[in-house]
This record gives C-alpha cells, sequence and structure tokens, in this order.
C-alpha cells in the first residue's frame, strides 16, 4: 500500500476573471472548490492509474467534510484524524498572472497529533509512506523525522517533496525518490543553477547525501532523473498550461505508482513526467485518459 501524508490540507477555491482589479469589485467568469493539500493531489492522482493508496492527514470542521466527501465522490480511500478546528480554506486565482492566498490552518493538540502518529505503527514491509509539503509551523518541525523512522523499523520506505533543511534532513534515512524543483534545488545548496550540467552536479550531491532517486521538475525545460548510476532526461511536452498548481505532486506520484509496481526506473520517470504535464494542461487534477495521451508523446533518454 502507499500512504499520502498531508499534514495541512485546504479547500482550494479556484476562481477565474479577465483581469483582477485590486480595491474594486470583480466579477468572476468561473469559481470552482477541490480538495486540497499536496499528499491528497499525489493521491488523486495515484487513483487515477488505479495504484491502491490511503490519504492521511487531519480534517476538521464543516470545510473537513466538504474534503473528505469530495475525496470519497473521487474513490479515494482516507484515513484521517478528525479535529477539532475547521480546515482552511486557499484561494486560487486565474487573472493577469496565478496569485495564490493560502491560509495557515489550524491548530493540532497533542492527542490528535498521538492519534495521527499511532497510525504508522501499521505500515510496514512492502509500504511506501509519500511525505508531500512543508511541516505547519504548529507542529514538531521534526515531525517527519519521528514517522520516517517508525515506518523505517517496520521495513517501509518512502518518498519526500518538501524544501529547505526539511528535506536535508530525511536524506540520511534514504528516500526512494526526492523532488525538487530546478530552483529549489539551487537553494539547497545557495547557489543558482541554470544548467543540466548544474542539476546533474547538485542532484549528485544528494545522492551522496543519502536519497536513491532526485527527479528534478523544470517546468516547460522537461525534468531530469538522476540516480546512482544513471541520469535521465526529458523536454517537455507542447500544450497549453491551465494550472500549475499540482503538476509537482502529480509527477511525484506518477514516479511512486509506477516504480512501486515495476521497479523500471526509465518507465517510472516517463510517468513522472506525463502525469506532471497532464495535471499541467487541465484545470484540475488530470485524467487517466490525458495522461496516457501525454505518455505516448514523452521521449526520455540518457544523458
Amino acid at each position: 500500500m502507499i500512504y499520502t501524508v498531508t499534514l495541512n490540507p485546504s479547500i482550494d477555491y479556484v476562481i477565474s476573471l479577465d483581469e483582477m482589479k485590486v480595491g474594486l469589485v470583480n466579477r468572476l467568469k468561473t469559481s470552482s472548490k477541490f480538495p486540497g493539500g499536496k499528499g491528497i493531489n499525489v493521491s488523486r492522482i495515484l487513483n487515477e492509474l488505479n495504484v491502491s493508496n490511503t490519504a492521511l492527514g487531519f480534517l476538521g470542521g464543516f470545510t473537513g467534510k466538504f474534503v473528505n466527501d469530495a475525496l470519497t465522490r473521487l474513490n479515494v480511500q482516507t484515513d484521517f484524524v478528525e479535529i477539532k478546528e475547521d480546515t482552511r480554506i486557499n484561494v486560487k486565482i486565474h487573472a493577469q498572472q496565478e496569485t495564490e492566498l493560502n491560509a495557515l490552518g489550524p491548530n493540532i493538540d497533542d492527542a490528535e497529533l498521538a492519534s495521527f502518529i499511532d497510525k504508522f505503527n501499521q505500515i510496514g514491509n512492502g509500504d511506501v509512506v509519500v511525505f508531500s509539503g512543508s511541516i505547519p509551523a504548529k507542529l514538531p518541525q521534526n515531525l517527519y523525522d519521528q514517522i520516517i523512522k517508525k515506518i523505517k523499523a517496520n521495513g517501509a520506505q518512502f518518498a519526500v517533496d518538501t524544501t529547505g533543511q526539511g528535506l536535508l534532513d530525511t536524506l540520511e534515512n534514504n528516500p526512494i525518490v526526492i523532488k525538487p524543483n530546478n530552483h529549489e534545488l539551487g537553494e539547497l545548496f545557495h547557489t543558482e543553477v541554470t544548467t543540466d550540467a548544474d542539476i546533474e552536479k547538485y542532484a549528485k550531491k544528494l545522492i551522496e547525501m543519502g536519497a536513491q532517486n532526485v527527479m528534478i521538475s523544470m517546468a516547460g525545460e522537461g525534468g531530469m532523473l538522476v540516480s546512482k548510476d544513471r541520469v535521465l532526461r526529458s523536454f517537455a511536452p507542447k500544450g497549453k498550461v491551465l494550472n500549475s498548481v499540482g503538476a509537482g505532486d502529480s509527477m511525484l506520484a506518477g514516479f511512486v505508482g509506477e516504480f512501486n509496481q515495476s521497479h523500471d526506473l526509465e518507465k517510472a520517470f516517463k510517468k513522472g513526467l506525463a502525469c506532471g504535464s497532464a495535471t499541467a494542461f487541465s484545470l484540475d487534477i488530470a485524467t487517466n485518459k490525458k495522461i496516457d495521451e501525454i505518455f505516448n508523446e514523452i521521449d526520455v533518454f540518457e544523458k
């Protein structure tokens, strides 16, 4: 089983208008509400790929009920801890530019946190946990580390998509894959990454620090996958970008879902790229049909 972790889920309220005029009344062209959160996005893509998974995290209040009900309608299996405070609402504005208004999220009390951590006692041999997003300031900043040590002791593996020191702290436990974008990769080493050679150089440093695979998303330039003895590269397929939210999560989901089944590195990388691009070319998380279309357009080559 694959388990996804979303510590701070949300309702994503997505609105679109031709032009956002600050300080004036604006009339929306469209508005939609989606269950949001990086780990939730991973679960939704895994479901599209028919890969069994369970979404873990915290949900509370009427907003949390909306998220859980929406995931149930999408046939996503969930095992969230119910909390006292309301799940947050994030606003995504599509106008002249994409703008996001993200709320801080609820407080989690000690009993709620303990209940969440206890869920990982059942996770062991053959299981994979996907940690997505940073740890909210209101939670212990070593929470991922606590959980990783628990699941590793039980024989499970993990993948992680976070940034900064939080990402570096996971490397000694040998994640299956980490997924920085090219800008985040440069920030890890306090430098600017501008070329393929730069990306390969710094990705290999992360391999030396313990990551099994480093998958770098490069937006319109495609992506690169670096492992101990292979470097794979692909350029982005052509298409109109409609939504950048969730594309990186989709890329991670595609890789983990395929690699957990086939252990074929090249196919997993290609599936990750297809999922990421398919979501970028969709208004919401990509469908399996769209992923299959994009998959056939992607060319992966060895560097």
